[in-house]
């Protein structure tokens, strides 16, 4: 989520459907050529006209998109037994119009006439007992939060208190929680003072007591938020705290409970989430080695078994990337290595070597076990590491991220294990780097270091 351009102009549905009118009236187009040329002048004037309805001027028009009749009824409505069938109805009609034709600018239009305030209030005042509404609404809600001026109005409307006192009182129903914790992860995404007041009300406790209690099924939402939590994404903030939330999330046990998680046998796409949340976790050693000792490399390993043998590319590269940050303690790489990890993952490497990305995860993984140890370096070369690198640079030439990680790698097999060098360089290493170098910028300087450290001495030109 980019910051808004500090020129970017907005202007009001009224003054819009004026300046249609004006040109008509005043000029003299059709009604076509007026709503084109407003459209076409107030963008060249820097005008942002997301959330405006842009249609040909006629009686009722405006009031008669979707969106706007959707809320204009909402709006009408009480909360009465008579009325919470229609409720559902119309926020499940409008969840529709949210996700339907993309590009359709439903979503700006539905917060600009006030549809996040009206659901965050229909949130507010929805009994938990009427769950079917409530799963309506929170999944409305969560949809309509989609940027910074979103999450700030959602934060004005006192929707952080809110969603908690819901995610809290309506904590025995999945559908609640997952539908609640969406709305979490989407207020909390590129906004850090949302996620300081969440911290503020202990979402995190919530969080690990949720994670406790998993018995019935797996939440998706939930670890999309601890993921969005621990993602340093405002651009407006000099210093994030998400490094401490992390800290604070370790130390009452989310780390432990995420992995209990895992080593529960996870669905596909929760699977990766769970990872992914792991992995935002993960900040120290200290934390990592907890990971490790709680039988996370076990866990990990398992499904990087699993996923070669399925062909599952998805779940191979996200528990790569998990393993390459948990790598980076160093009593985290001997157990990886006892647990004949080296090995298991050039067996993965072989079996996804048509998928460079799940490649470029195994070779960083690789990068971070030699790191500083001439022994792991001396492993990885003799079980195939060496030649995996050559392969992926030949194979994918023209996959930046592939280049570059195979650099690092190289440059970590070779720089205290001479014998590295030798083998690496007969194998034709130096021309495939010095062509990687030309050809990737991203490349140049991991490039020019692997040159350097297979002991060449015009590693820079």
């Amino acid at each position: 989520m980019g910051p808004p351009s500090k020129n970017v102009r907005t202007i009001s549905q009224e003054a819009f459907d004026e300046l249609v009118k004006e040109n008509i009236e005043d000029l003299g187009l059709d009604p076509t050529e007026a709503l084109e040329d407003a459209i076409q002048t107030l963008t060249l004037q820097g005008v942002d006209l997301s959330g405006i309805v842009t249609c040909v001027p006629g009686e009722g028009n405006v009031r008669e998109n979707p969106v706007i009749k959707c809320l204009e009824r909402l709006k009408e409505m009480r909360l009465g037994d008579n009325d919470l069938d229609e409720m559902v109805g119309l926020l499940d009609e409008l969840v529709g119009l949210l996700t339907g034709v993309e590009g359709s600018g439903n979503v700006a239009i539905g917060v600009r006439n006030g549809g996040l305030e009206l659901v965050c209030s229909i949130c507010s005042n929805i009994p938990i007992v009427s769950e079917k509404v409530l799963v309506s609404a929170l999944k409305t809600l969560a949809l309509l939060i989609h940027d910074v001026q979103s999450t700030e109005m959602f934060r004005s409307s006192d929707g952080p208190k809110m969603v908690v006192g819901i995610l809290k009182d309506g904590n025995e129903s999945l559908e609640i929680l997952d539908t609640g914790f969406a709305v979490v992860a989407a207020a909390a995404t590129g906004n850090e003072v949302v996620k300081e007041l969440l911290m503020e009300l202990k979402i995190d406790e919530l969080i690990l007591d949720v994670l406790n209690r998993q018995s019935k099924g797996n939440i998706q939402g939930l670890y999309d938020s601890i993921r969005v939590l621990l993602t340093p994404d405002d651009y407006r903030v000099v210093a994030s705290q998400v490094y401490g939330y992390a800290r604070r999330f370790a130390k009452i046990g989310i780390a432990r409970a995420l992995v209990e998680s895992l080593r529960s046998g996870l669905a596909s796409p929760s699977l990766v989430s769970a990872s992914v949340a792991l992995k935002a976790v993960a900040v120290n050693d200290e934390i990592c080695k907890s990971i490790a000792e709680s039988g996370g490399i076990d866990v990990i390993f398992k499904y990087i078994d699993e996923s070669g043998e399925q062909g599952n590319g998805i779940v191979a590269r996200a528990c790569c990337s998990l393993l390459s940050k948990l790598a980076g303690s160093d009593s985290n790489k001997s157990a990886i290595v006892a647990k004949d990890g080296i090995n298991k993952l050039i067996l993965l490497s072989a079996r996804f070597s048509d998928d460079p990305s799940v490649l470029q995860e195994v070779m960083s993984i690789f990068t971070v076990l030699c790191l500083r140890s001439p022994d792991n370096a001396a492993r990885a070369m003799e079980a195939g590491a060496g030649d995996l690198a050559i392969q992926a640079m030949e194979k994918f030439s023209n996959v930046q991220q592939v280049q570059k990680n195979s650099c690092l790698m190289i440059r970590n097999l070779a720089v205290r294990n001479p014998e590295n060098r030798t083998l690496l360089l007969s194998h034709g290493i130096e021309k495939i780097l010095r062509r990687a170098k030309v050809k990737h910028e991203t490349c140049r300087e991991a490039a020019t270091d692997a040159l350097r450290d297979l002991g060449l001495d015009n590693y820079n030109s």
